[in-house]
This record gives C-alpha cells, sequence and structure tokens, in this order.
C-alpha cells in the first residue's frame, strides 16, 4: 500500500524542508492546491528540484482548459495531477490525453460527484489512471463512509486512494479497505516530528 503526503501549507520554504525530512517515507509526494495557488508552476519545480527521484503529485482540480493546464503541470515536472470528477467528460477525457503523452497520470477526485459510483464506472473508459476516494472518516459518518467506499469499489478496477482525514485513532480502520493508498497531511506534517510521523504511517501501509 502506498503512502501519499500530502503539503497544504501556504509556505512554500517550509513544505520543501519537511519534504526533504520525510521523503524517504513516502510513495508520492502531494504539492497541495493551496501551494499551487499561491506559488504556480513554481511551487512544483522546487519540489521537483528538492526531491528529484520522488513521485509529485499536483493536486491541480481541474475544472477547465485540461489541455493547457495539463501541458503546463507536466513541463513543470509533476508525475501526477488530479481533474474532478463534477466537470465535464470532455474536460476529463483531455486532461488524460494530453498527461499520457507527456507519460504523467491522472487521479480523478470524485469529492463533487453526483454519484461517485457512476463517476468510479466511467473513470476508466476516459482514461483516469486511479481514482481518489476523498471523504472524512469518524465514528460520526461511518456507515456513509463505508456506502459509498463499496460503492466506489465496486463500480471499478483502477486503483483508489483514499484521503479520509487520517490519524492515529482512524487508521487501522482504513488499512482494512486495503486501497492502493492512502493520502495523509496535516497528521504528518503539522507533527512536532513530522519525519518520525511519517515513517509510523509508512510502516503500517508496508506492513
Amino acid at each position: 500500500m502506498n503512502l501519499q503526503i500530502s503539503f497544504d501549507l501556504t509556505d512554500l520554504k517550509k513544505s520543501i524542508e519537511i519534504a526533504k525530512e520525510v521523503e524517504d517515507y513516502a510513495d508520492i509526494i502531494e504539492v497541495g492546491a493551496i501551494l499551487i495557488y499561491k506559488y504556480g508552476v513554481h511551487a512544483i519545480k522546487e519540489f521537483r528540484a528538492n526531491l528529484n527521484k520522488k513521485t509529485i503529485l499536483a493536486d491541480s482540480k481541474i475544472v477547465d482548459r485540461s489541455k493547457e493546464i495539463t501541458t503546463v503541470l507536466a513541463e513543470a515536472g509533476c508525475d501526477w495531477i488530479t481533474v474532478m470528477s463534477g466537470t465535464r467528460k470532455s474536460v476529463i477525457q483531455t486532461a488524460a490525453q494530453t498527461a499520457h503523452q507527456f507519460n504523467k497520470k491522472v487521479m480523478l477526485d470524485i469529492v463533487d460527484a453526483q454519484s461517485q459510483g457512476q463517476s468510479a464506472l466511467e473513470a476508466k473508459t476516459l482514461g483516469m489512471d486511479a481514482i481518489l476516494f476523498h471523504q472524512q472518516y469518524d465514528e460520526e459518518n461511518k456507515a456513509i463512509f463505508m456506502d459509498n467506499w463499496e460503492l466506489v469499489r465496486g463500480n471499478t478496477d483502477l486503483p483508489i486512494y483514499v484521503s479520509a482525514m487520517i490519524n492515529r485513532k482512524n487508521i487501522e480502520n482504513l488499512l482494512e479497505l486495503k486501497p492502493e493508498g492512502l493520502v495523509i497531511g496535516k497528521s504528518i506534517v503539522d507533527a512536532d516530528n513530522p519525519k518520525e510521523e511519517a515513517k509510523f504511517y509508512y510502516e503500517l501501509c508496508k506492513r
């Protein structure tokens, strides 16, 4: 199981410093949307320059102009981009076609889907390489989370990454789902010792 560490800070220098601390315990380093909105492709270029051998995902959340945006992101050095499932199918398909021309991959974020099951069903046909199941997990909405998870899992054979406000209290439950990967941000990045926290989650994912 992969561990994707998400950086949604507003400080690029601090983000790079932490990323270099935790890189040995990350399969994918995510440049969060906030960093991209604030610094543009410079953020991606800085992550690439400082973590040359790591797989880097740009959480671009594309909803329009996917050919142009995907080209810019690919040329900046990321390996993955994200596109939103709530946008038009033509936008999603164009993002995939363009990314694949650059040997990059696309992850479909279904957080805004009208029907998560339908989006999962169509994802492969639209050229997606993976799905991001983006929903908070806690005791209050556990049943809803599981219903939606089963709906998505049952409608695709694509790899699924789970982003669910993951922490030490809920990670064991999420590991039982056996997704392709877990996306963890604040629990690692905001920790007193990000390296030790990343190691803790990474070793759980690899056991």
